[in-house]
């Protein structure tokens, strides 16, 4: 079988190692890469990564222009985590009938938080005979995908509990001023009230998980508040004092009938002790599926994307999520 042409949009960190996965897979065609930032433009998307070596492929900023000269068959979308700011981009693609996986937290199953923008999207994606998959570790999988795929073998679920407990220390810089880390309270306070600090995702997990099981939430929380430094740390970008901000603790909660039946806690902070992700399903049976250490959530990103790929290409046209697709594994070639 002949490769499969992948354009790659959006060349931030996640961007960036996206693209090395996609050069090092068999099967797989790196196309073009497509940024407007003007430090990456005309850039060599090779040496840009932090590759030793330049693959012939230059950075370009013309998203359209892009896909008619190279007419990928799937654009990975790595842009954004408002599905506002990346639909423009994903409907640009779909006019050329090209399928899209991206990284977008809000369009993890957004049927609930943003029912027109989503239809709009997918009638567009049925248009174009393709499909449209929003993916990543946290949405996407380890809160919800992951969970579900631990029902199958229950008779009964009364209740799903997730905490994903990551020592961000590990993580790309980005990720650790996303949560707040080296901030003083009041530099936090300023932050959550604008809205530029938080996790994307909970509340689009909690969707999703709720529909595939066919509970129907009455409402959900999504509660943030920091995780205040003891001690002095000195693993993460910049050195955090006692009294600073480390990270965050955020919590999603889904209700029916007044109690609480699904618990979702995110917990990022720099030096964290004993990371892991858990999975507790209340219900018969009974599990409890920890991974010890937890999953790096930028390289699974950087997987999970890359290995979309050979589902999306057989999906059913539409706008997809996690929960409605071919089964999405690691693959080495496709037959």
């Amino acid at each position: 079988m002949e490769a499969i042409h992948v354009v790659q949009v959006g060349l931030g960190p996640i961007g960036q190692g996206i693209v090395k996965f996609l050069l090092e897979r068999e099967g797989l065609e790196l196309v073009a890469a497509v940024d407007t930032a003007a430090d990456k433009v005309g850039r060599d998307v090779g040496q840009l990564c932090g590759l030793d070596k330049k693959i012939g492929i230059k950075v370009r900023d013309d998203l359209s222009e892009t896909i008619e000269d190279t007419n990928p068959d799937v654009a990975i979308v790595s842009t954004a985590s408002s599905m506002e700011k990346v639909a423009p981009l994903i409907e640009q693609i779909l006019s050329a009938s090209v399928a899209v996986v991206t990284t977008c937290e809000e369009m993890a199953y957004p049927w609930m938080t943003q029912g027109a923008l989503s239809k709009r999207l997918d009638e567009s994606a049925r248009k174009a005979g393709v499909a449209v998959l929003a993916t990543g570790v946290n949405p996407g999988f380890l809160m919800d995908f992951l969970p579900l795929c631990f029902t199958a073998i229950c008779q009964k679920v009364e209740k799903i509990k997730v905490q994903r407990i990551q020592d961000a220390s590990t993580r790309r810089v980005p990720f650790q001023q996303k949560i707040g880390a080296g901030l003083t309270l009041e530099q936090f306070e300023a932050r959550r009230e604008s809205g530029t600090l938080r996790h994307v995702g909970l509340t689009e997990s909690m969707h999703m998980i709720a529909a595939r099981l066919g509970w129907k939430l009455e409402n959900t929380e999504d509660v943030l508040e920091p995780v205040v430094a003891d001690k002095e740390i000195t693993s993460g970008y910049i050195p955090i004092k006692p009294g600073m901000v480390a990270g965050v603790k955020q919590t999603g909660k889904g209700y029916i009938n007044g109690e609480e039946v699904i618990t979702l806690e995110f917990v990022a902070t720099v030096g964290q002790n004993d990371p892991a992700d858990v999975v507790e399903i209340d219900g018969q049976p009974k599990i409890k599926s920890i991974i010890p250490g937890g999953i790096n959530g930028d390289v699974a990103t950087c997987a999970i994307a890359v290995n979309a790929i050979g589902s999306i290409i057989s999906a059913e046209p539409g706008l997809r999520t996690m929960a409605d697709m071919p089964p999405i594994t690691f693959f080495s070639a496709l037959t």
